[in-house]
């Protein structure tokens, strides 16, 4: 049966396509994951079993065991855009449907239904459902209208791309930090294929869009500063996430 990709166009009209992740690289990654939170709860355990009476360190044990199962991927899915250690290992994320970060809500649902997933064996309606859906989606993520993707190999980077120029306004230590926590790893790739695209656009469509960007991310960032065109804000902006060593 043929994948088919999820191809999305962002806000700044700009596709950018989904690659779901197969069966196996989503099997690897929560066994990664199991090892992980099950190797963490058994060392609590054993912690707890020096310092408790065994009737309380095992209470402790079945405590831990049960949040470091649910909660584990609930945090991680939410907070690390949408990758779970194991996740991260195989360059896979949890993403919405339509490609944007997954909600809380959404996390939610389809970590309660991984209870159905893992039935009969370990994951073994997971795999069943992924094998026949399309966009290998397990039960879990029909419910929550949610995918998992690999991650795209990072366009190259030139320096040349980005135009940066001796003087980026950006790089200031409060400016890097915004742009850290602020610009999420889809936003990055979205920036980088923008300049690649650039030069292919005509000239007025090119003003446009780039000013609509870059008034888009001098809000988010907080930069007030309009002395510089729109491309030339998205090229340092661009500049400062690919750069080495940048610390963003």
């Amino acid at each position: 049966m043929s994948r088919e990709a999820l191809t999305i166009t962002t806000p700044e009209h700009v596709e950018v396509r989904l690659e779901p992740a197969s069966a196996g690289s989503r099997f690897l990654a929560v066994l990664i994951d199991a090892i992980v939170t099950n190797g963490a709860a058994l060392l609590i355990f054993r912690l707890a079993m020096v310092i408790l009476p065994m009737g309380i360190a095992y209470a402790v044990f079945v405590t831990s065991s049960f949040l470091l199962t649910w909660g584990w991927h609930v945090w991680f899915e939410t907070r690390h855009h949408g990758r779970t250690p194991g996740k991260r290992a195989l360059s896979l994320r949890v993403v919405d449907a339509r490609g944007l970060p997954v909600s809380l809500y959404q996390s939610l649902v389809r970590n309660i239904c991984r209870a159905i997933d893992m039935a009969p064996a370990f994951y073994g309606f997971a795999a069943i459902v992924t094998l026949v859906d399309s966009r290998r989606r397990r039960f879990g993520d029909l419910v929550a209208d949610t995918l998992v993707i690999r991650e795209a190999r990072p366009l190259a980077y030139s320096g040349q791309l980005a135009a940066e120029r001796r003087y980026n306004s950006l790089r200031t230590a409060r400016v890097l930090r915004a742009i850290k926590h602020r610009v999420s790893l889809e936003e990055r790739e979205m920036l980088l294929a923008l300049c690649f695209r650039a030069e292919k656009m005509e000239a007025a469509a090119r003003y446009d869009l780039m000013e609509e960007v870059a008034t888009a991310y001098r809000a988010k960032l907080g930069v007030e500063e309009e002395s510089i065109s729109g491309e030339n804000f998205v090229r340092d902006l661009t500049a400062v996430l690919f750069a080495p060593r940048a610390g963003v």
